[in-house]
């Protein structure tokens, strides 16, 4: 579930806070554009208006959404800010929205993942079929069985869950027990026993359909430090497993060469995270051992690079990587010096590492490279021809002006000369399917969109970015004003609602949020903050929270808030602030340390970090190395409790609700209850609510509802 780049997202899932993976948007719901007026102050770029397109038809929400457009064009009511009616409710939101990701393509059928709110939250693959009798209002049918989940565990943010073979055979890791299924000919067939002691992703099937290479989660012993990972080959027949590289702590992105005799992967040891240091290793399936250290080291020899998403050219059988090592992550093909495609820009989606299965670029039939980057809030598709032994050639860029949603990632070829696949939206646009030809150049087809409803054209605010001095100099956030055509007010200026992405290494995004509506549409003022340690900005803005966890964030958000005050663009009185996961970190630390918001909300957010050192999944059991130090002295151990929240009620003075999902293994529920119990000795107005049956970020409509008619 942290998605791929672009795919809407539930509440949030990304690391310690979310948004880990995008990142990441509520469901969305609307296709109507909107105009704000024009921002005060530094802004880069402009207001993020959507581009033309051609989206499906959709049912309007209700009589009661037609009553409040018609009610638009009546006079306008004077309402303090925050007290405004919107057609835009939480049942809305859900009601007609799913996720859409994981876009595949191959034998002629194009493959999308579905993330069901309705079905508790299920994923679901499905397949495009517009002429099919029982195909869904997004003209897909579902290839997994009613009962199924394909959702993989592994790292607990899984992703790559996955992996097609030949003549249509499918293989998928069901969430209920972790085992490999295989779909074939209508039938559901069980790959792997062994219960749910095995974890699997990021699997490449070979072409003659008999092996499959991919990542392994071995929880024999489920405590987190003896939790092992590896790359295996899984025989599809008998289900019997055989080690490929095995050694180090962490595996990522087995990947097959074409002539079938390599395999490439990504690998990491504690305290790294993947978008700190990697390697990439090639090992020899004739005879290269198992042990990683003995394997073929490609790139990230130095220690301190990130390497990430390797693929191999079918054309010429060239490996190819992304790398940081110039300071953004660039393209490089192995045996070639220096990147190929240099660039002062950031491929490979909006948040990697934090998923498997991410793939930021992909190859056309043709050989050519295709890749997609994010600038000043609108992506950008780049398209080079890299078959030669030197820097890439014939590099053409395209976007929203050549037909292309503003915001979108997941390119996948389409098998027919210039076609591609993928996915996005824009601030006003929800989450959708789109085919492109780069040839013709038309306006992007939706063919599935996320959402069956739509909200009135009047009730949707379009951001804005903003960049606004802070200690490290400048940070960035997206301005999104009150927006509701129904509603006037005399009162100053509107109320704020500071929003903290989770990860915390991750980032923001402009694609259709309705959780934002929600609140710009009753009169609040929101900023959604890239703060310091962001991906999207190159690797020393993402290095700034390297030991400043708790530090360069909370400056940030208290920053931008300040700022839109002095601009007359929000009510210093009326300042509040959430988060989740790594966002509800910041979010208690900047009321517990800082005098700036009044109220403030922790979605699954951590509260203590030495309960968090010592109680975490193995993924991120050593992300806090990284973010605040190590925790082995005295010292170290000061330094975690004047980084905690929970240590400093006594500054704490104001309301804060808890949200947590009470089968969390990223961030487990004793943070919020720890939190809640200290607020309620220090008599500070408090709630918590324990949501069963939900991980880190909240899948099932009703309590996507819940958590935000709560927050309200």
């Amino acid at each position: 579930s942290n998605p791929p780049a672009h795919t809407t997202t539930l509440i949030s899932h990304l690391s310690f806070g979310s948004g880990m993976l995008r990142q990441l948007a509520l469901l969305s719901s609307s296709l109507l554009t909107s105009h704000t007026s024009g921002f005060v102050g530094r802004t880069v770029g402009r207001a993020l208006a959507s581009p033309p397109s051609n989206p499906p038809a959709l049912a309007t929400m209700s009589s009661s959404a037609s009553a409040a457009s018609a009610a638009s064009a009546a006079a306008v009511e004077d309402r303090p800010y925050g007290a405004w009616e919107s057609p835009i409710t939480s049942k809305a939101i859900t009601a007609g929205s799913v996720r859409l990701g994981g876009l595949h393509y191959s034998d002629g059928e194009l493959y999308w993942l579905e993330g069901r709110p309705q079905e508790k939250g299920r994923n679901v693959l499905c397949r495009y079929a517009p002429d099919d009798a029982g195909r869904s209002e997004r003209d897909g049918v579902d290839v997994t069985p009613a009962d199924s989940n394909a959702r993989t565990r592994v790292h607990e943010y899984g992703g790559g869950a996955v992996a097609f073979g030949p003549a249509g055979r499918v293989y998928y890791s069901e969430f209920a027990d972790q085992r490999l299924r295989e779909l074939a000919g209508g039938s559901d067939r069980t790959v792997t026993e062994g219960g749910d002691r095995y974890r699997f992703a990021d699997g490449v099937v070979t072409p003659d359909g008999k092996t499959m290479y991919c990542v392994r989660e071995d929880h024999a012993d489920p405590h987190p430090s003896r939790v092992v990972n590896e790359v295996v080959a899984v025989d599809l027949d008998s289900g019997d497993m055989e080690v490929v590289a095995t050694g180090n702590d962490f595996y990522a992105a087995p990947r097959l060469s074409p002539d079938g005799r390599r395999v490439a992967y990504v690998t990491w040891n504690h305290p790294s995270m993947p978008w700190d240091a990697t390697e990439l290793r090639v090992v020899d399936l004739g005879g290269g051992g198992t042990e990683s250290g003995g394997h073929e080291l490609v790139a990230g020899e130095d220690g301190d690079t990130s390497v990430i998403q390797p693929a191999w050219s079918t054309k010429t059988g060239d490996l190819y990587y992304i790398s940081d090592e110039t300071g953004y992550y660039n393209l490089y093909r192995a045996g070639t010096e220096g990147t190929i495609l240099p660039m002062e820009h950031d491929l490979g989606g909006s948040a990697p590492g934090w998923a498997l299965g991410q793939q930021g670029y992909a190859f056309l039939d043709d050989g050519r490279v295709a890749a997609s980057y994010s600038k000043d809030g609108r992506s950008v598709l780049l398209v080079a021809d890299v078959g030669g032994d030197g820097k890439a050639v014939d590099v053409v860029e395209y976007g929203s002006d050549d037909g292309l949603p503003m915001m979108f990632g997941g390119v996948t070829p389409g098998g027919e000369g210039g076609v591609v696949y993928l996915t996005g939206g824009s601030p006003s646009t929800p989450t959708s399917v789109y085919r492109w030809d780069m040839e013709r150049r038309d306006p992007a087809t939706i063919l599935a969109c996320s959402s069956s409803l739509s909200f009135p054209e009047d009730v949707i605010s379009t951001p804005e970015l903003v960049e606004f001095p802070t200690t490290l100099g400048t940070a960035f956030g997206y301005y999104y004003p009150p927006k509701n055509d129904r509603f006037q007010s005399s009162d100053r200026a509107p109320p704020l609602l500071v929003k903290a992405h989770g990860g915390p290494t991750a980032c923001t995004g402009t694609s259709f949020n309705a959780g934002l509506q929600f609140w710009t549409s009753r009169g609040y003022a929101i900023l959604d903050v890239d703060y310091g340690g962001s991906t999207g900005y190159g690797r020393d803005y993402r290095r700034r929270l390297r030991g400043s966890w708790g530090i360069v964030d909370i400056d940030d958000v208290c920053a931008g808030a300040r700022y839109l005050v002095e601009k007359g663009l929000a009510d210093g009185d009326r300042l509040c602030i959430d988060g989740g996961s790594a966002g509800g970190y910041t979010t208690l630390g900047a009321l517990a340390f800082k005098d700036v918001f009044k109220a403030g909300c922790s979605l699954y957010g951590v509260a203590d970090l030495s309960a968090l050192a010592a109680d975490t999944h193995k993924f991120e059991s050593r992300y806090l190395d990284g973010l605040v130090g190590p925790y082995k002295t005295d010292e170290d151990k000061e330094l975690y409790k004047k980084r905690s929240p929970i240590e400093s009620v006594d500054t704490l003075n104001c309301p804060i609700l808890l949200l947590q999902g009470a089968e969390d293994k990223i961030v487990p529920p004793n943070q919020a209850e720890l939190m809640h119990d200290a607020l309620l000795k220090k008599g500070i107005p408090t709630a918590l609510k324990m949501y069963e049956n939900e991980q880190h970020g909240f899948r099932a409509a009703t309590n996507i509802e819940d958590a935000l008619d709560s927050e309200l």
